[in-house]
């Protein structure tokens, strides 16, 4: 084949009739040529948002709507995280008592996430106030108990006696009953049966949860007497009405006592009345005195008690 010479006058056949395949090929539409474009009208697209990092991602909580058939709502670990409660307080001004009746409420952790709670009704000694259950650890051990799931969420209610009389001789019981559990009642998420409502008390507090729970078992599921130093004008009327009481719905009891407490007798006096009554209840003998450093040591031991009726 002859090579093409610049400024040449002429073409080597061969060349020429590969130069002419050559355009052919190349103004052929088949071989890529540029096509007519589109005149089909182009739809428009919504912006696509931009993705949002899981890191920074916020969000409101909402209440734990619960689909568990128990009594209690759980707290959901999606939604909550709280490893501790919170007490509120507040007082009930009446003419039936000469000073207001104080009272502290602890709503558990993540109380604003659940739905229903059962309460415990705690009252002190003689001599102290709403806050002697506090000081002895009753929060602490409830937070810790509640947080790993060891029982199940409830509310406790302190309330305050100032008075060291008999039921006989002033309104506490009266106001206690048909003002104080009324209004806890009204003012937080619980459940009103008698079944999800405990009360107890150490000293004379114990002696006010067997004057009431004794008394009202279709209002109390449960009566923990701690050390309790029992009202000497129910000793004459508590026989009659153990005797009367309702087998099917009487509430359970827990009694202990330190062996060197001074209340020992009365209490065992307490306990000895419920087998003769035939009335089931648990009887706990620690070593131990009728003080503070008693009661703090076997708090948690009481708490377990009153939720194991929740469970």
């Amino acid at each position: 084949m002859k090579t093409i010479r610049h400024g040449s006058a002429f073409w080597p056949i061969r060349t020429l009739q590969i130069g002419l395949i050559f355009l052919f090929l190349l103004l052929s539409p088949a071989c890529g040529a540029p096509r007519e474009p589109s005149h089909s009208p182009v739809p428009s697209l919504s912006p696509v948002p931009s993705p949002v990092s899981s890191a920074t991602a916020t969000f409101t909580p909402r209440p734990f709507a619960s689909t568990n058939t128990s009594p209690f709502a759980s707290p959901t670990s999606q939604v909550c995280t709280e490893g501790s409660g919170r007490l509120e307080r507040d007082l009930i001004e009446t003419a039936l008592l000469d000073k207001p009746m104080r009272y502290a409420v602890y709503l558990p952790p993540c109380y604003d996430f659940g739905e229903n709670f059962p309460v415990l009704y705690l009252l002190h000694g003689q001599n102290y106030d709403e806050d002697q259950w506090i000081r002895i650890g009753a929060v602490e051990v409830a937070d810790r108990l509640i947080s790993a799931a060891q029982t199940p969420p409830f509310i406790i209610v302190f309330p305050y006696d100032y008075s060291y009389l008999q039921p006989t001789e002033y309104e506490f019981a009266r106001v206690f009953l048909q003002m104080l559990i009324p209004r806890i009642d009204s003012l937080y998420r619980t459940h009103p049966q008698a079944a999800f409502r405990a009360i107890g008390g150490l000293s004379r507090g114990g002696a006010w949860a067997i004057h009431l729970g004794t008394r009202h078992p279709d209002v109390f599921g449960a009566i923990g007497a701690h050390s309790p130093a029992v009202f000497y004008t129910d000793m004459t009327t508590l026989r009659l009405r153990l005797r009367d009481a309702p087998r099917e719905t009487f509430p359970r009891v827990y009694i202990d006592v330190g062996r060197y407490d001074s209340q020992y007798q009365t209490a065992l006096q307490f306990a000895r009345l419920l087998d003769e009554m035939n009335l089931p209840h648990e009887w706990h003998e620690y070593l131990g005195f009728h003080e503070e450093q008693y009661w703090s040591a076997h708090v948690e031991e009481y708490l377990r008690w009153y939720a194991e009726g929740w469970q």
